[in-house]
């Protein structure tokens, strides 16, 4: 019978889970500490592998739900990066709106995929020392079309690892995405790299914890809600951005039924996430993810967060409540120093936790020179805390229903998007749900295990792997840039459609292979497919194919024992 441990590492606090077979054998619950996520985490495998038989242990597997990425990302964490820029003529650096250190090179690659201006060996060895002197720790390369052709990317990364391997490993931005926005491809490149280093100290960590508790195989949640194997996340850990939300979203998914038009709401102890279903289906962005103000390639569930948690410091001027969106602590009822939401729940009987004392005599110093008794307080501050919800809320599908919207099958919804249902998981979210629902006037459901639902969200997820395919029959070349694949194409006046899905089928499979995921022809679908006619002097001299193949990301149902909480 098989075993899986799911881990989310929350702002708060780390929840874990063990999944026999798709049933909840048990959950774990341990402080997060900021600066030392090993701890939480082990913390947490340690209590679950104590359910586990001693016999069965090296078939369990781990999947993990972590903040490192995001965090390093948006707290500026990551290494000194210098990347390499291939623009081509007609794009000047300064007017892509970018706040990395850029360094161009000459050479060019056309729309088409054609070499039209060799690289200049000497202006990169230039380029280089500048780099290496100025104290860069690592680089990424990009160029604006090699998406279509990779030779320069290639022989930049070549020449780094014979003659600076110091700088190495490189990041190469057609690995990461085969799209053409040329300043995403940018920004995803240059967040890859600043990150991989601390990816890779924190995969030595991993491993330590899969040796010692005897593990068969690790997985790490992505953005798009899959997850990808531990070792393969060291060239591209920017993909486990956002892990959280997404971990969020699948929770959601195993654990509920019969989901259409709903709204998702995990309320921790620091950040309340928002995520939104449409048919049934999680919404995904379709640009890219975004993340502390940068915009990347990075495919995403859509996700939004509020700086509001249970957790969050409270204020009161005698005659607005300010919740968040600081954290300060712990509540003042576990010996935190800042009054509480949570703390304002524990005065209203609503939590079990902590010293009451502690809390009434908080609220009681705060509401006491305004003539405000402690549990009147504590009721503004839980309206207050409903409140922000609904707004933030409102306000998110208003800006939703201002432009086109996508769902992770990439269907257009073009319908006015509003919530029938409001799905709710973490720590606070018993209580604080059904006052957050009458304020939305919408019927509430309380997931099961809503506590630990991230981590059953990490537990129940699928490996996912997307390539992109791009076939020029008049040039007679096929390219699949996260393959590092370019062939020609053997009967360029036959091939077609049909011929273009088979060999983007074919493509992906060998790259789930690489990254040690096995999947079959049915598994995958075609998400998004161009062609374009290639004209000249009035005659179609050839067409251009794009597409994009995918594992969807899917999950595993899990087995409810303790019910699902519903109200209106």
């Amino acid at each position: 019978m098989s075993y899986v441990v799911g881990i989310d590492v929350g702002g708060t606090n780390t929840y874990g889970v063990l999944l026999k077979a798709g049933t909840v054998v048990m959950t774990a619950k341990a402080p997060t500490e900021p600066d030392d996520l090993h701890r939480g985490t082990m913390e947490v495998i340690t209590a679950l592998r104590k359910a586990i038989p001693a016999s069965v242990a090296p078939e369990v597997e781990l999947h993990l739900s972590t903040t490192l990425t995001t965090n390093a990302i948006v707290q500026g964490k990551g290494v000194p990066t210098a990347a390499i820029v291939i623009p081509g003529p007609g794009i000047r650096c300064t007017d892509l709106g970018l706040n990395f250190p850029l360094f161009p090179v000459t050479g060019y690659i056309d729309h088409r995929g054609r070499e039209q201006v060799a690289l200049d060996l000497g202006e990169l060895r230039t380029v280089l020392n500048r780099i290496q002197q100025s104290g860069y720790r690592a680089v990424a390369v990009i160029g604006k079309f090699s998406p279509r052709n990779l030779q320069h990317e290639l022989a930049i990364e070549q020449l780094i690892a014979a003659e600076y391997p110091e700088l190495m490993p490189v990041t190469l931005g057609h690995r990461l995405s085969g799209r053409l926005n040329f300043p995403r491809r940018i920004t995803t490149a240059v967040l890859n790299a600043s990150i991989a280093q601390l990816q890779a100290d924190f995969i030595r960590m991993v491993q330590e914890v899969k040796t010692r508790h005897r593990l068969r195989r690790v997985f790490l949640m992505k953005a798009d809600g899959g997850c990808v194997d531990l070792e393969a996340s060291r060239l591209r850990p920017i993909e486990t951005i956002l892990s959280g939300p997404a971990a969020s979203l699948m929770g959601a998914l195993a654990l509920a039924e019969e989901i259409e038009n709903a709204v998702v709401l995990d309320i921790g102890g620091t950040t309340t996430e928002i995520s939104v279903f449409y048919r049934g289906e999680p919404l995904a962005e379709r640009a890219g993810a975004e993340i502390g103000g940068y915009a990347t390639l990075v495919p995403a569930l859509f996700s939004r967060s509020l700086g509001l948690g249970g957790d969050s410091a409270v204020a009161f001027d005698g005659r607005e409540i300010t919740i968040g969106p600081r954290r300060e602590g712990l509540p003042v009822a576990l010996g935190g120093p800042r009054l509480t939401p949570t703390d304002a729940v524990v005065a209203l009987g609503g939590a079990a936790i902590g010293e009451k004392a502690r809390a009434m005599q908080a609220l009681e110093e705060m509401g006491a020179p305004f003539g405000l008794a402690p549990l009147v307080l504590a009721e503004r501050i839980v309206t207050a805390f409903a409140e922000k919800i609904a707004a933030a809320v409102a306000a998110l599908y208003h800006s939703l229903n201002r432009r086109p919207v996508y769902t992770v099958s990439q269907v257009l919804a073009a319908e006015h998007l509003q919530p029938d249902l409001i799905i709710g998981m973490g720590g606070p979210a018993s209580f604080f749900l059904p006052k957050i629902a009458r304020q939305m006037q919408l019927p509430y459901r309380l997931l099961p295990y809503h506590q630990a639902a991230n981590a059953i969200g990490a537990a129940a997820s699928r490996p996912t792997v997307a390539i992109t395919l791009r076939a020029d029959t008049a040039l007679g070349q096929l390219v699949i840039p996260e393959l590092d694949y370019v062939a020609p194409i053997a009967r360029p006046f036959f091939f077609d459609w049909q011929a273009a899905r088979q060999e983007a089928v074919a493509g992906l499979i060998s790259y789930a292979q690489q990254r040690g995921v096995e999947v079959t022809a049915g598994e995958i679908e075609i998400t998004e497919e161009e062609v374009f006619n290639m004209v000249r002097g009035f005659h179609t001299i050839g067409k251009q194919y794009t597409l994009t193949a995918q594992v969807k990301p899917e999950v595993r149902r899990v087995a409810s024992k303790n019910g699902i909480e519903d109200g209106s």
